[in-house]
């Protein structure tokens, strides 16, 4: 009989970074990883693009878009954080933006391992800056508690077929970086902004503020289709968020660690930066009903999924025909 895997301690981080303030986000970064590791966290995901700082980017010139761009290789943001991967055993996934060999711009997010590492994922639908590529390929890795885990970037997530082609490549685990909540959608049942007062008054409102990130443009929107994604393929998946002001829009947070059967383990309403953290019982997956269900697929009708239907669009013709500003 086969022994019952060893169950991997992780957490996922909520933070307010501040725009272009790399030395502050990766002030904010160490912290959290210090607080981590004295939990004994062995896997540790922060938001998308956390060092950069986010939505003040697509209002830069493309000039000032590659002065914030990094490479990996040589990136003295990825430094400090490779070496606390390293000197905590620890897997710390952040976000930034990449400056690839080819001169190309990318919403990357790096997972820095125990052994000094990387692994990069490259955003597949960015729609930040006309300057940011989209990333063509899924990231998936082998980590060093038996178990593999994939990344996709905040919108990767909303389309379906990126989280079933990440489990189908061995992904147990799926590390979901965003920056989200409290944005301006035209749909009638969209998301709706979160007034920038009320985030500066929270500590008086703070029954409002919770309201609001727990309501319908917060926590409410996520449970149309997060859950969904970890119970459909047999997941775990790691949601980390900005939180509060992010230029003029408000992030709501939310940070939360699914279990394969959609459930929520961990999670918070938090207004303020916050670490959530759970233990992953990863004798789960195999008994999972979405496990269940990828075993029983039938590649053969699937041919239309691969076949263009004429009106894809890119992803920011996709995002902004759709909604005037904001985040998804």
């Amino acid at each position: 009989m086969m022994s019952k895997p060893l169950p991997i301690k992780a957490a996922v981080v909520q933070f307010q970074h501040q725009a272009g303030n790399k030395k502050y986000n990766l002030l904010v970064i160490e912290k959290f990883i210090e607080q981590a590791a004295l939990q004994g966290v062995q896997i540790l995901a922060f938001p998308e693009m956390c060092i950069t700082g986010y939505w003040h980017v697509p209002k830069l010139p493309a000039e000032q878009v590659a002065a914030l761009a990094e490479p990996l290789a040589s990136s003295p943001s990825l430094a400090l954080v490779r070496s606390l991967a390293a000197k905590h055993q620890m897997m710390i996934c952040v976000g930034l933006i990449e400056r690839a060999e080819n001169g190309h711009l990318y919403n990357a997010y790096v997972a820095c391992m125990p052994d000094g590492d990387f692994h990069t994922h490259r955003k597949l639908h960015a729609f930040e800056h006309q300057a940011i590529s989209s990333g063509d390929s899924y990231t998936v890795f082998d980590t060093p508690w038996g178990v593999k885990a994939g990344i996709l970037i905040c919108w990767d997530n909303n389309l379906v077929e990126n989280v079933r082609a990440t489990t189908l490549l061995g992904a147990d685990i799926l590390i979901a970086p965003h920056q989200t909540g409290g944005t301006h959608s035209r749909s009638p049942y969209g998301m709706k902004p979160i007034p920038l007062a009320l985030w500066e008054q929270r500590v008086e409102r703070k029954e409002e503020i919770t309201a609001a990130f727990r309501g319908v443009n917060g926590r409410e929107w996520l449970m149309r289709w997060l859950p969904s994604r970890a119970h459909d393929n047999g997941i775990f998946i790691l949601f980390s968020n900005g939180v509060g002001a992010d230029d003029d829009e408000v992030r709501t947070g939310n940070a939360m660690i699914l279990n394969p059967y959609g459930f929520i383990i961990e999670e918070t309403d938090a207004a303020a930066d916050a670490m959530v953290t759970a233990e992953l019982d990863l004798s789960l997956i195999p008994l999972s009903t979405g496990r269940r269900w990828i075993y029983g697929r039938r590649p053969d009708l699937y041919h239309i999924l691969t076949e263009p239907q004429g009106y894809e669009r890119d992803a920011i013709t996709a995002r902004f025909s759709e909604e005037k500003t904001g985040k998804k």
